[in-house]
C-alpha cells in the first residue's frame, strides 16, 4: 500500500489498531475471544482491505457482536 494522501485515514487506522495490539493486548487475559481471528486483527484486516470507512464500519459491527449471547467461531473477513 502506498503511503499518499489518499491512503492516510486507512494508515491511521491501522496505526492505532497495531498500537493497541502492542500495548494494550499483552496484558489481557489469555483465551479471552470468542472469535478467530480476534476482533484487533479482524478490524484490521478489514481496513487494509475493504478502507478506512467500510473496515472501520464492519470491525465496530464484530465488536459488537462479542458478547455472552454470540457463541463466536471462525469468522474470516469478506
Amino acid at each position: 500500500m502506498p503511503r499518499t494522501i489518499g491512503n492516510f485515514p486507512r494508515i491511521l487506522a491501522l496505526s492505532i489498531i497495531r498500537l493497541y495490539q502492542m500495548l494494550v493486548s499483552p496484558g489481557l487475559p489469555a483465551n479471552t475471544c470468542r472469535f478467530y481471528p480476534s476482533c484487533s486483527h479482524y478490524g484490521y484486516q478489514a481496513i487494509y482491505k475493504h478502507g478506512a470507512l467500510k473496515g472501520s464500519l464492519m470491525a465496530v459491527w464484530r465488536v459488537l457482536r462479542c458478547n455472552p449471547f454470540n457463541p463466536g467461531g471462525y469468522d474470516p473477513v469478506p
